[in-house]
């Protein structure tokens, strides 16, 4: 086992210690997930949470400031309270993530190189909302300009944070049933490859690496707990 395996399973581990209960844990294929004990799953364990003070309380920002800036983010260092030292975030555009379903039940997906990562992702159509557009505008763009679809209908599954630790900006997941292909000749963008995918979504969570990001994850999670989609 690798060290940065072994690592993400201690610090893991450690959080349940925290809880008073030592646990066996198993990392699920594509990120740092974890799978639980079923006892713990299903509440059968309930921890004693009356012994742990409660400090976990919302502070004060006295002082905000633009520490670095591109047209890309912006980095913003807040203080808080009388600490010394700054917080620092990452100020940028929100985000959309799209579930497109064609009317044969596939998933318009595409390849690209994410330097960040320093790898070929395989991702659904996502991207920024542009100023002056809706987070609906933007999805229904950033799915034609990807993948060359044209979405029908645009059905908004959440907003959440894609970092709590880091980012203040807003995920937006829409899912998209009955995409068809727009009449016009497509050109995919330089850098972007689309795909088709026409396996079940399971395969595509569980067995596909490169398709890594947790945030696209989040948008099929939202579209199979409600209801939209199943995972088969």
């Amino acid at each position: 086992m690798g060290s940065e395996r072994r690592s993400a399973l201690t610090c893991a581990e450690w959080q349940f210690l925290d809880i008073g209960r030592p646990l066996k844990l198993e990392i699920l294929p594509g990120c740092w997930y974890f799978a639980l004990p079923n006892a713990l799953a299903q509440d059968k364990f309930q921890p004693d949470i009356s012994i742990y003070p409660m400090n976990a309380t919302k502070l004060d920002i006295s002082a905000r400031s633009s520490v670095f800036k591109t047209p890309w983010f912006e980095l913003i260092g807040k203080k808080i309270g009388d600490d010394a030292a700054l917080h620092y975030s990452i100020r940028t555009h929100d985000y959309v993530s799209i579930l497109a379903v064609t009317n044969s039940d596939s998933f318009p997906l595409v390849h690209q190189f994410r330097p960040a990562v320093e790898q070929v992702t395989l991702e659904l159509p996502c991207g920024h909302v542009d100023e002056g557009e809706t987070p609906a505008q933007a999805a229904a763009r950033e799915l034609r300009e990807e993948t060359g679809f044209i979405a029908k209908e645009l059905v908004l599954l959440g907003s959440f944070s894609p970092d709590t630790g880091r980012l203040s900006n807003k995920l937006w997941c829409f899912f998209a049933p009955g995409v068809t292909p727009a009449k016009e000749k497509f050109v995919p963008p330089i850098g972007i490859e689309p795909m088709i995918y026409d396996r079940p979504l399971r395969h595509l969570i569980v067995d596909e690496p490169a398709f890594s990001s947790a945030l696209n994850r989040a948008t099929i999670l939202m579209a199979v707990a409600q209801g939209r989609i199943k995972l088969q």
